[in-house]
């Protein structure tokens, strides 16, 4: 069984970085966050693959960086140059294998979620 919670999150004004820790107590070989705005579809953000490569949405690619600390076991999603429209829930998910990273369809296992808001 996979379990995963994210912490950090919170309130930034644009242009800031926050920094969301997500803890498992097992690493799958694909990890990855996705984020949710109220009446839209999940949107994959960053994905870690085979404990190596990563795949970002072309979005956030140069301002958001996905890493793992191992001896911690906690994925961590590092956001700068931040936006309004990052406004959203943030959802760490992991799964054993995967041909799409950043389809969120191809995830098994899901965090709570925790609410990123930037305001301009």
């Amino acid at each position: 069984q996979v379990q995963l919670v994210e912490f950090g999150g919170g309130s930034v004004q644009a242009g800031g970085l926050l920094r969301s820790p997500c803890a498992a107590l097992t690493y799958p070989p694909t990890m990855a966050w996705f984020r949710r705005v109220p009446g839209k579809e999940r949107e994959g953000v960053a994905a870690s693959v085979g404990y190596v490569a990563t795949r970002y949405a072309d979005s956030v690619k140069g301002r958001f960086t996905i890493s793992k600390d191992s001896a911690k076991s906690v994925l961590y999603l590092t956001m700068n140059t931040l936006k309004p429209e990052d406004t959203a829930m943030y959802y760490c998910a992991a799964a054993y294998y995967t041909t799409s990273p950043l389809n969120p369809g191809q995830y098994n296992y899901w965090g709570q979620g925790t609410q990123v808001t930037v305001s301009s």
